[in-house]
């Protein structure tokens, strides 16, 4: 996907030069508008799984905000793409417009809260990662009912690891877990080192989930996949990887708790 096609890329380096350096609003402008269809195509990503009372444009408004905040913050000079920096800031965005809404009843934030204590204890108690049945019986519930949360959180966790969490240590600071952004000319080494010790984090625990679990995140959140598309390289259904793709995230959530506060987890 190339945000950028209808300017080249001497044009987009001349508007960065013009907005960075000269305070051009309109240069600004026009790289909004050329960097308005990753809004489009984030949107239209998250829009998958979610009530339909909420609108893709909807989701789209929300998302132009976090592009328009990127802008600002991006620093052209560094060596990685706007594209890459900007997905996780338009996100940010949308999750916390999606959350003011409060659209996720509460009694699905408490089956979300209780799935991700389940699997905590379980994998303290059993050193390994539980099985469904597992889950259910340490649920009191049947692994139907309990497929049936996973279909009913799946939409507040859909864009997890995107999330925009606190940094512990860094004073207010926020990282998206699955795509933290190092500067190398940061002058704050000690946060950066808070990043770096929650990517470890976070990669072993992505590591050590159940073989499908973890090829369901490495194929949504790396390769860009849809859950159907997904459901179709694993060959189950599209609900079946909605699923999968939940329990990995509350799994990993159950984990990471106690690395990341509180506050920040749902």
């Amino acid at each position: 996907m190339a945000a950028t096609a209808r300017l080249d890329e001497d044009k987009v380096r001349e508007l960065w030069s013009r907005y960075k350096h000269q305070g051009d609003q309109a240069a600004r402008d026009r790289l909004i508008l050329s960097y308005a269809p990753l809004v489009k195509y984030v949107a239209g990503r998250m829009s998958n799984g979610l009530p339909a009372h909420i609108e893709e444009a909807d989701l789209i408004s929300y998302g132009l905000l976090g592009l328009i905040s990127a802008l600002k913050r991006f620093d052209p000079d560094r060596q990685i793409k706007f594209e890459t920096y900007a997905i996780s800031r338009i996100k940010g965005s949308i999750i916390d417009e999606l959350r003011s809404l409060d659209w996720v009843p509460r009694s699905v934030r408490s089956k979300a809260r209780d799935i991700e204590n389940a699997c905590a204890l379980l994998e303290n108690r059993l050193h390994r990662a539980p099985t469904d049945d597992e889950i259910a019986q340490e649920l009191h519930v049947t692994v139907a009912e309990f497929r049936h949360s996973l279909t009913q959180i799946s939409t507040t966790s859909m864009v997890a690891l995107d999330e925009l969490w606190p940094v512990p240590g860094s004073d207010g600071g926020q990282s998206a877990l699955i795509d933290t952004i190092e500067d190398p000319r940061s002058a704050d080494p000690s946060r950066m080192l808070d990043l770096s010790e929650i990517r470890t984090r976070l990669s072993a625990a992505i590591d050590a989930l159940p073989k499908r679990e973890k090829t369901v995140i490495a194929l949504y959140y790396y390769e860009n996949l849809t859950l159907r598309e997904i459901g179709e390289v694993l060959g189950v259904t599209e609900s079946r990887v909605s699923q999968l793709h939940t329990k990995a995230i509350l799994r990993l959530k159950g984990r990471l708790r106690d690395e990341i506060e509180p506050a920040a987890i749902m």
